[in-house]
């Protein structure tokens, strides 16, 4: 991944979250809105009740207007106007506040009109712990300009009210979990970002500074080879000779890994070109069945006696058969035996590759295209390599559009098979 797709995945999270953010203060905000009206709405009623039952109980009337006035967000006046016996108020209170299911604990106060004072009645509690506590949590303040009357505060009112919003609570603090979570992966995905380009910059380098010493000796060895003192001494033009080869191949790997990181950076440049494929399995086929000859192995090629053209770049093409077939010599046992098969219907043409090596457990199958992954060969020593090899194929394969399938299992063998589209204009 690229920081460009990286900082479209930032950017979208971030809006996405805002956006849920927002809406998730709005709903909070809104319940809390709601759920105070509904307080407000259930104490002026009950209270409004109380009141006409004081009024009742004396045979007057209440005012016309303002019985209740709400001096602060938790804190009511109940004007009476009138005479009223407070010593049944605790008992009146409770009993309405229970009729309309308003459980929060309350004090109350009575102002008397002959020392200008408010009395404190006590502390109701629906706590069993609270429920004998007399202490005055906080004055209640008076209100000018009235005569019989009494105050209820609820100091609890907040809490009650935060106990009516567990649920939004609840998937507000989901919400900050997310939030954190989203914010500790886009460090991690930066760093590992980091560390990536990092690990690709020194490889880069480090095949760049090895293609130079691989050239000078390359030619050193190929002047070697060419001299007619060497030729003349069978042991030192055996050793010249796999210096050579030696530097050939790990040329090869150099250009597999200068490749590979040319894939990583989107620069895959596909010559495709209509070609033969027989013209493009025969130099493969022949080259690698010496290789297998000499490890006392046999390839066998099942292919038709007319193949159609495909569209495809030659050289990763042939780099692609190589590949499958050097590992399906590689992890053998045994004399290795391999066949390479094409088989061709209406509108495709599939390579297979099949193989009597050790295989592939099912628990890998998912990771053998994996840049770097090697499976484990449990006693098998001797084989060498990057873990680039089905990387590359894979890639190569994604790149053409090809479809590439593996079917393996321990002790029996590994068969790859890749699936090319035909040219429309072939025949048969």
């Amino acid at each position: 991944m690229n920081y460009s797709s990286i900082r479209k995945v930032i950017i979208l999270g971030a809006i996405s979250l805002v956006g849920i953010i927002a809406m998730q203060t709005y709903w909070v905000a809104s319940t809390w809105n709601l759920n105070e009206e509904e307080f407000d709405q259930k104490t002026k009623l009950a209270l409004y009740r109380v009141a006409t039952t004081l009024a009742g109980m004396n045979g007057a009337a209440l005012p016309s207007r303002d019985v209740i006035k709400q001096r602060s967000t938790n804190y009511y006046i109940v004007n009476i106007a009138n005479e009223f016996n407070g010593n049944i108020l605790t008992y009146l209170l409770q009993k309405e506040f229970e009729a309309i299911a308003l459980n929060i604990d309350f004090e109350y106060a009575v102002f008397d009109c002959h020392t200008n004072e408010m009395v404190y009645g006590g502390y109701c509690s629906y706590a069993p712990e609270d429920q004998n506590r007399q202490t005055s949590l906080g004055k209640l303040p008076k209100v000018a300009g009235l005569t019989y009357y009494f105050g209820v505060k609820f100091p609890t009112r907040s809490g009650f009210l935060l106990d009516q919003m567990q649920l939004s609570i609840f998937l507000s603090g989901i919400l900050v979990l997310t939030l954190l979570f989203f914010v500790y992966s886009m460090s991690v995905i930066l760093r590992q970002k980091r560390l990536s380009d990092m690990q690709k910059d020194f490889i880069n380098n480090m095949t760049h500074e090895f293609k130079t010493p691989l050239s000078t000796i390359r030619i050193s060895a190929g002047v070697f080879v060419t001299d007619e003192r060497i030729k003349s001494d069978s042991r030192l033009l055996k050793y010249a000779s796999i210096i050579l080869e030696q530097n050939e191949r790990l040329n090869k790997q150099v250009e597999k890994v200068l490749q590979l990181a040319k894939m990583d950076q989107g620069n895959i440049d596909l010559q495709i070109e209509s070609c033969s494929l027989e013209d493009v399995l025969t130099p493969v086929i022949d080259s690698m069945r010496l290789r297998i000859e000499e490890a006392g192995g046999q390839l066998i090629a099942d292919i038709p006696d007319s193949v159609p053209d495909i569209q495809a770049d030659r050289l990763h093409l042939s780099n692609v058969l190589y590949n499958l077939l050097d590992n399906a010599a590689k992890y053998c046992v045994q004399a290795p035996f391999i066949q390479l098969r094409v088989q061709v219907d209406h509108q495709f043409v599939h390579i297979v590759v099949q193989d009597n090596g050790i295989g592939i457990g099912r628990e890998h199958h998912t990771r053998v295209f994996d840049r770097f992954y090697r499976v484990p060969t449990g006693n098998i020593h001797n084989v060498k390599g990057f873990g680039l090899g089905l990387f590359y194929t894979k890639r190569i394969c994604d790149a053409h559009g090809w479809k590439i399938r593996l079917n393996s299992q321990p002790g029996q063998g590994t068969t790859i098979a890749i699936q090319l589209p035909r040219m429309q204009s072939a025949k048969i």
